[in-house]
């Protein structure tokens, strides 16, 4: 009884608890606080100062929040409002989003936004605020915790007022113009020591990261792509504890090389991509065991892939291209089932057997382009029918292209250009209806391709077809409304006029017809295709003649890139927009001036105007685009009148050639101001001057032509900063020069002295643009023209082994000075027509990369050193028309050259004259190497000897064979550089 009515009891009491928090709870309720009518009023003039414009954000599902707040009746409590977030105790605003919330007009320091100062969360991304700085008020805002500012169109230096918000844990500045260097990001490390997550990309910082933020031991997020980041990554970042998302991506100037990893990293993202990083990829990596992305893309990574990266089972996105990995891809890739991405091109793989990726059958995105791949198209590829992507470039494919790529039918790009392909296009391939991207470029692809076929590609808008034996049948009267292209290679695929389907391709980027049959003028109709889109036009290698109605200005307004060179086209100069940075018109008949628009071309980097038949005076206006220009070329032309002063200070130009015009005056000394240029060519004109020594201080001067003009006067080295210190290739011919060759310059030609045999590139500008469709990478090689052999070569490229002087036809006197015999790296040597007096210097000999010697047609005397022999890539040697005496010496190089070499010296005798020596017994063996002049002599190299003893080792005739193979190779890339009528 006792225990029934405590049992009751207890249970009174404790409905009566229920009863009283439930009333409590109700009365709480009902009289919870109100949003603050000052931070209400504060809102509602923040909302009044900005337009709502759909154009401010980019965000397809972005909306106007603000709109739907009331300043009275019902809907009045801010706390209700859409973005605004009040303290549940207190009624204070604590947050605020407003992204994506399609608001346009600037923020000040004097905006009510900054009353509201019991803020923890802001979010103003995704709007405009048309470039306005951001407001000093910022720090007004103490409480802050998080910031995104992010693609709202900031602008200006990020003020040290933002750095007071010392309780910020998320920060994102991303996306905007902003700069972040006085303060930098090293002040923005020590005040903000609690953030979490950073985010400033596209913030121009400028300078490296700083080692402190190894201390931020909270840091679980650091974005920082596309700020302009040198010096080295700080490794120990790589260690932080709580570091799950990392990208420094797009940061060429960053330096760095990846750690052992820890075990315990909880890294998630790793982005390195466009830095240079350098070193392996450590085996380590396998520590990372919830690594979903790994992109380390165009870096300079090298060595082998290892293996253990195959064991990064939760891996999803992996991006080795463009670096420098060898040897084998590793097959224990095939266990990244998860993968779903996947690129290795453009590395130095070895290729091999690569079945093991058709195992990963989660793959979208192939690239496997740069490789190393051989034979036939890999039949694996079947397996993966989830691929969108599908790139095989630049590799060693033969065969077919196989029909089964038919059943790839989620492919929506397919590359598969530079390799060795044959035979006609499968009719199967235009069957992948969800096509968007389809280059079979530079293959020896056959066939007649008709245009219907393409037309089935509906969604088709990058097309490349070029540099095959295709030949492409269009229909003249086709007024169809087929795919609309961006991207268009139609190169070198018979065509043999303008294909009409052209007219209505309004939305083309990119169209190349180059290398075709087309004849006749340009039509009108061409200026309206991609009339605001098109950025590179190529129409080079045809039968152009003019244009029906050539416009004022081309019409392309955002044209990057025009090539029309190797045409027949007459008429004045096209002029170009204001966007263009390439334009190339060499190898026709314009005529007439340039026109003064083209002085207002401040983007141009690249001017050919070279082979056509201009005249006039080079405006003096083209030195507006020195800050721009890296590229003049107006040789053989008719330009006449003064050089101008084209270089002013700061300017970028590279090469210049105006050789084979009829410029007079002197040289003009601006060229000082350029102090990049690599090759000046002047030769060919009418130019009268002293020797510009002044030259010899531009530092990348490695190409003078300064031949047939009317320089005259003594070549003097006035003092140590005139040493043309990289100068490899200079040619003097064919002027009035006078006095002693130049001593003093020949001792201090450093560039002229070493031997770069390892050097197989070539003289060139590297050019080039992407867009949001394409990306164009363009080199553009310097060329000259330079005698050699006793004949006139155009060098179409310049090798960048070649080193050469040539002083010939000048009234060069005295002796040639031994100091010639340190310049160890000539290939061609010439004095010839000259009134030089004295001995063939035995020191010579130690130019042992030489290939051609031309000392004809002087006054020289004595004997022909023997030691010349040892020079075993001498191709060409004259010293015809002198008064040398004595045995011509006999052996090696010297038994290929003719009488011709010879002729002219009354003196000579022996092979290959037929006037033989007195006393054959006394004159036929060579001097003993211990000779009055043999301690000055260098010994020749082991390599050097080691041809000689491979010829003699089996006698005359095989000696001479052997010599002649060894001079061959090396003379290969002459060969490749005499120009088209010199093969």
């Amino acid at each position: 009884m006792v225990s029934s009515l405590f049992l009751f009891m207890a249970v009174n009491s404790l409905i009566l608890i229920l009863c009283f928090h439930l009333m409590m709870t109700n009365f709480t309720s009902s009289t919870q606080l109100l949003c603050d009518d000052n931070e209400s009023s504060a809102l509602l003039e923040f909302k009044q100062n900005f337009v709502v414009s759909q154009h401010a954000s980019d965000d397809p599902f972005a909306y106007p929040k603000a709109t739907t707040w009331k300043s009275e009746g019902e809907g009045s409590d801010c706390c209700s409002w859409e973005g605004v977030e009040c303290d549940k105790d207190t009624g204070h605003v604590i947050g605020l989003d407003l992204g994506s919330s399609c608001l346009y007009g600037s923020i000040n320091s004097s905006s009510t936004l900054f009353l509201l100062v019991h803020l923890q969360r802001l979010d103003l991304s995704d709007n405009d605020f048309n470039y306005s700085n951001i407001p000093f008020g910022v720090d007004q805002l103490s409480n802050l915790r998080s910031l995104n500012l992010s693609s709202s169109r900031f602008s200006g230096q990020i003020p040290f007022e933002l750095f007071v918000l010392s309780k910020l844990v998320f920060l994102d500045l991303s996306q905007n113009q902003l700069k972040l260097q006085k303060p930098d990001l090293r002040n923005l490390v020590q005040k903000l020591v609690h953030l979490k997550r950073l985010n400033l990309n596209q913030v121009n910082i400028s300078s490296p990261i700083p080692g402190t933020f190894a201390n931020h031991s909270s840091l679980s997020s650091l974005f920082l792509e596309n700020c302009g980041l040198s010096g080295e990554f700080p490794k120990d970042i790589l260690h932080l504890p709580s570091l799950q998302f990392l990208s420094v991506r797009n940061n060429p100037d960053m330096t760095g090389y990846l750690p052992e990893f820890q075990e315990t990293s909880p890294l998630k993202l790793l982005v390195l991509s466009g830095t240079t990083f350098t070193g392996g990829l450590p085996a380590s990596v396998d520590n990372l065991h919830s690594l979903n992305e790994l992109d380390i893309s165009s870096c300079h990574f090298t060595g082998l892939v290892p293996s253990s990266l195959g064991q990064l089972s939760q891996l999803i996105h992996l991006d080795l291209s463009q670096n420098f990995f060898s040897g084998q891809i590793p097959s224990s890739l095939e266990n990244l089932s998860q993968l779903t991405f996947l690129e290795v091109s453009f590395n130095n793989f070895a290729g091999g057997a690569m079945d093991w990726i058709g195992k990963l059958t989660k793959l979208t995105h192939l690239g496997l382009a740069q490789i190393n791949l051989k034979g036939e198209i890999p039949t694996f590829l079947t397996n993966l029918t989830q691929l969108d992507y599908l790139s095989l470039e630049f590799n060693h494919l033969t065969g077919k292209i196989p029909s089964w790529f038919m059943n790839l039918t989620r492919l929506t790009s397919l590359a598969l250009g530079y390799s060795k392909l044959h035979g006609p296009i499968p009719s199967s391939i235009f069957e992948l209806v969800n096509l968007e991207l389809l280059y079979l470029r530079s293959n020896d692809l056959t066939g007649i391709l008709e245009l219907n076929m393409l037309l089935k590609l509906k969604n088709l808008t990058r097309l490349g077809l070029s540099d095959n034996k295709l030949s492409l049948q269009t229909d003249t009267s086709f007024n169809g409304t087929g795919p609309k292209f961006k991207v268009l290679g139609l190169a070198s695929c018979n065509l043999g006029e303008f294909p009409n389907f052209l007219r209505n391709q309004d939305e083309l980027e990119l169209l190349k017809l180059s290398n075709n049959k087309i004849p006749g003028k340009i039509p009108n109709w061409i200026w309206t295709i991609g009339k605001e889109t098109l950025s590179l036009m190529d129409l080079s290698h045809n039968f152009l003649t003019g244009f029906e109605q050539p416009p004022v200005v081309l019409p392309w307004a955002n044209l990057i890139y025009l090539e029309l060179s190797s045409n027949m086209l007459q008429g004045p100069l096209p002029v170009p927009p204001s966007s263009i940075s390439s334009y190339f018109v060499e190898n026709n008949r314009f005529a007439g001036n340039i026109p003064p628009l083209f002085c207002n071309l401040s983007l141009l980097r690249i001017l050919d105007l070279s082979n056509n038949t201009l005249s006039g005076m080079i405006p003096e206006c083209l030195s507006n685009l020195g800050n721009s220009l890296s590229i003049l070329n107006l040789r053989r032309n008719n330009f006449n009148g003064a050089i101008p002063e084209a270089c002013e200070v700061g300017s970028k130009l590279k090469m210049i050639d105006l050789s084979q015009n009829l410029l007079d005056g002197p040289v003009p000394r601006s060229l000082t101001n350029c102090t990049v240029l690599e090759s000046l060519n002047l030769g060919n004109n009418q130019i009268s001057d002293t020797f510009p020594f002044w030259l010899g201080a531009l530092p990348e001067l490695q190409v003078l032509i300064l031949r047939a003009n009317r320089f005259c006067g003594a070549i003097d080295r006035p003092g140590s900063d005139f040493e043309f210190p990289k100068l490899r290739i200079i040619d003097l011919s064919y002027n009035n020069f006078t006095g002693k060759l130049p001593l003093g310059y020949f001792l201090d030609w450093i560039g002229m002295k070493s031997i770069d045999e390892d050097n197989f590139t070539y003289m060139q500008t590297s050019s080039g643009f992407a867009t949001q469709t394409y990306k164009l990478y363009d080199n553009y090689s310097y060329s000259m023209t330079m005698t050699n052999k006793g004949m006139e070569r155009v060098y179409e490229k310049i090798p960048g082994i070649f080193r050469a002087i040539d002083f010939s036809s000048n009234k060069f006197k005295g002796e040639i000075p031994t100091s010639i015999g340190s310049l160890k790296g000539l290939h061609l040597l010439n004095f010839s027509c000259n009134s030089l007096t004295g001995h063939i210097p035995t020191l010579l000999r130690n130019l042992t990369q030489l290939e051609a010697l031309d000392l004809s047609q002087n006054n020289l005397s004595g004997e022909i050193p023997w030691q010349l022999t040892e020079m075993t890539f001498l191709a060409y040697f004259n010293v015809s028309h002198n008064n040398l005496t004595g045995l011509i010496p006999q052996g090696k190089q010297f038994d290929t050259f003719q009488s011709d070499s010879y002729e002219g010296n009354p003196g000579l005798c022996g092979n290959p004259l037929i006037r033989k020596c007195g006393n054959p017994k006394e004159t036929s063996s060579p001097p003993p190497s211990t000779s009055e002049q043999g301690q000055d002599l260098e010994p020749a190299s082991k390599f050097d000897r080691r041809v000689v003893l491979m010829g003699y080792g089996s006698g005359l005739l095989f000696g001479v064979i052997i010599g002649y193979i060894f001079t061959t190779r090396k003379l290969e890339w002459f060969v490749k550089t005499f120009g088209r009528g010199q093969q």
